[in-house]
């Protein structure tokens, strides 16, 4: 290839990454090197730079930003860096001169050559490396603004980007099935089911081969870039498509009023353990962006079960971290974060744990994020567990307590029903700070990580063969219950339990106090076959089949009609922990067990009762839960004079008389107790 001159200077150390300029391009990146060399490629497909420009320690270097502003070049330019310096691991150094890098701060990528084999070693990579892109902020967003919905008006749902449009039952064109358009394809469903949020798993650029082959990582807790949308998610390899479709995606879920919150993995990287691939961080200062062992420096400290563990709290890793937020709120619109294995970003350079974590401090105080929802998975894979005591004032929190005690106690376990009163209202014996507000737990029965809704009662154990991994990977314990059956069955009595079971998890987690999150399908009971962990199934395995919205429309329905009750009740949209006695302005709440005004909280109890009153807005509602296996009476609460009890919500009802909305409503005959079936939960209202 002819190589092309290029007229260039000095350029400036700010702001980091490719920037147009009048001139052309300013380019910078850190790097405590010893000489840094500026790649150009004219196309994805080169396997030889168009141009090398050498950066001048003296003139393009100020401090250990390199720079350069290169003349005549603009949007759409491909390029990459080459870093040279010591190459000695045990002091933690691994410049690898032949490599082609990935610039952190790159706003596209392209990817098309990419052969994660060829990023590992000495050898040079340039024939299969991936190329950072030049992008320009020329979108028209139509005066899109973020929506800003408050937690306490918002129920989140968890949907993985391209799983859930991939099926070929979507009825999308295949060039739109697992994309970012497809998405906007399917806004519509969002909204009829009531959905207010999606919560995206990671699109951040990911390293998909980061997995043995055939299989690839289908999730994309494996990032390469965190300015970079995954390209593999649009329509087009064209780069500056890839980020114009992501954009469009934001903006028409915007116009529905459906907010959009990343989840973002700041923990670690794709370039594992220490003798891992050389593609981006590793290569500008490894020292600098990962937790080296202090006695072994050739080593990474692992507290993400990844192999390494990016160091939040370095100065140089702080500030990409905070950038990228801000660009991903400002450039993108995004409306919030959710922080994987959140802990680790309250480690310090040593991975010690630290009481009042800089970074956590500045992403909650930084302005440009202050109206963004910041919620955190408050957990780690090296065993520090903050939730209910993760730093700061205004994170919202994952509430895993919610998801073990919820499961433990619909499958009949003993001994939890004051922890699960407790998790009902909003886990006050967790989040014990005074006056936090409740709908900052963010509580869940299932999520990505874990069974399906319909695989958590169907299944006792993980079916994880199908990921090559002996069946090792995955959790052990996921507190489920089969009904009676493993797997599949056609006996109408545990299919109906199962039914009965899905619907009173879905209740709980929409009668919770806090904000509710579902999982991508289980409105419409999505299986995986008992595989609780499929992160590495790109297939049918992990994509949402459509055919289940009809198949499963009872269950689709039930959920639909639970969204719209409880977001229409001011009981529901609770700030704080409601009190058990009336208080002046204030909506409260009444416990109750079997019998009226007599709650049971001892160890082998499995029922629960309580009222919701908002006297302000005219709401009481009385619920009552039976996860024992025989049928109870439950004495009801006086109905207020002038107003008798109505049933909206009988799990144990035939499909389709579960649900009885206002208008077919009518008062119960019997207005003095009503009988629950084994395993089933009843809402009652009040009504004149």
């Amino acid at each position: 290839m002819t190589m092309t001159t290029y007229k260039s200077s000095a350029g400036q150390s700010h702001p980091l990454g490719a920037t147009l300029t009048p001139a052309g391009v300013n380019f910078s990146v850190f790097a405590n090197a010893d000489r840094v060399e500026l790649l150009l490629f004219d196309a994805a497909s080169d396997t030889e730079a168009s141009a090398v420009i050498p950066l001048d320690p003296i003139i393009n270097k100020t401090y250990y930003y390199w720079h350069v502003e290169v003349h005549g070049i603009g949007a759409g330019q491909l390029y990459g860096y080459r870093v040279y310096g010591e190459y000695a691991p045990e002091r933690g150094k691994r410049f690898e001169g032949k490599k082609v890098l990935v610039d952190p701060y790159a706003k596209s990528v392209s990817a098309d050559l990419y052969d994660r084999k060829k990023a590992f070693g000495h050898e040079d990579n340039i024939a299969n490396a991936i190329k950072s892109v030049v992008v320009a902020d020329t979108y028209d967003w139509e005066g899109d603004r973020h929506v800003n919905r408050s937690y306490e008006m918002s129920v989140i749902y968890e949907m993985h980007v391209a799983g859930f449009t991939k099926h070929s039952s979507s009825g999308l064109p295949e060039e739109l099935r697992g994309t970012y358009l497809g998405v906007i394809e399917k806004i519509p469903y969002l909204k009829s089911l009531g959905i207010t949020a999606v919560e995206l798993m990671p699109v951040h650029f990911f390293d998909w081969q980061d997995i043995p082959s055939p299989r690839s990582n289908f999730w994309g807790y494996s990032p390469i870039n965190f300015f970079s949308p995954h390209p593999r998610y649009a329509t087009s390899s064209d780069p500056l498509v890839v980020v114009k479709e992501f954009k469009d995606m934001v903006k028409a879920l915007h116009k529905a009023g459906i907010e959009v919150i990343l989840d973002v993995v700041f923990n670690h990287s794709a370039e594992s353990h220490g003798a891992g691939p050389n593609i981006s961080f590793r290569g500008f200062g490894n020292n600098s962006y990962y937790i080296l062992d202090p006695n072994d420096q050739s080593k990474d400290l692992d507290f993400t079960g990844c192999g390494n563990t990016l160091n939040a709290n370095h100065s140089i890793v702080r500030r990409m971290i905070r950038d990228s937020l801000r660009y991903w709120v400002t450039e993108m619109h995004v409306d919030g974060f959710r922080f994987d294995l959140a802990s680790v970003l309250s480690r310090d350079e040593e991975g010690h744990p630290i009481k009042n974590p800089p970074i956590l401090w500045e992403i909650e105080s930084d302005p440009v994020l202050a109206g963004t929802k910041i919620i955190a998975e408050a957990w780690d894979a090296g065993g520090l567990y903050q939730v209910g005591n993760f730093t700061g004032d205004r994170w919202a929190e994952w509430n895993g307590p919610y998801r073990d005690d919820i499961r433990n106690f619909v499958r009949g376990e003993a001994k939890m029903v004051g922890k699960v009163a407790s998790r009902i209202f909003g886990s006050p014996d967790v989040f014990d700070e005074d006056g936090r507000e409740v709908c900052r737990s963010i509580h869940f029965v299932t999520c990505h990580d874990g069974f399906t809704l319909n695989d958590l009662v169907s299944y006792n154990e993980k079916h994880n063969r199908a990921n090559g991994e002996g069946n090792r990977d995955g959790m052990n314990e996921n507190c489920s219950w089969n009904c009676g059956v493993e797997g599949p069955t056609d006996d109408p009595k545990v299919e109906a339990l199962r039914q009965r079971q899905v619907k009173n998890l879905m209740a709980l987690t929409m009668i919770s106090q806090g904000t509710p999150m579902i999982l991508m399908g289980d409105e419409v009971r999505r299986t995986q076959l008992g595989n609780n962990n499929a992160y590495c199934q790109d297939n049918e395995l992990g994509w949402f089949d459509w055919g289940l919205v009809d198949t499963n429309k009872e269950v689709f329905d039930f959920t639909q009609n639970m969204i719209h009750f409880t977001q229409g009740l001011s009981l529901f949209r609770q700030e704080f922990v409601l009190h058990d006695q009336p208080i002046a302005e204030r909506a409260y709440m009444k416990w109750h067990g079997v019998k009226r005004n007599e709650p049971d909280w001892e160890d082998y109890v499995r029922t629960l009762a309580f009222e919701l009153v908002d006297e302000a807005h005219g709401e009481r509602l009385h619920v009552m839960m039976n996860f024992f296996w025989e049928p109870l009476h439950f004495e009801l609460p006086f109905p207020s004079k002038g107003k008798s009890w109505h049933r909206v919500v009988d799990t144990a009802l035939p499909d389709g008389d579960n649900f009885t909305n206002k208008k077919e409503s009518k008062p119960l005959l019997n207005q003095n107790k009503y009988g629950l079936t084994d395993r089933s939960l009843v809402i009652l209202m009040e009504r004149g």
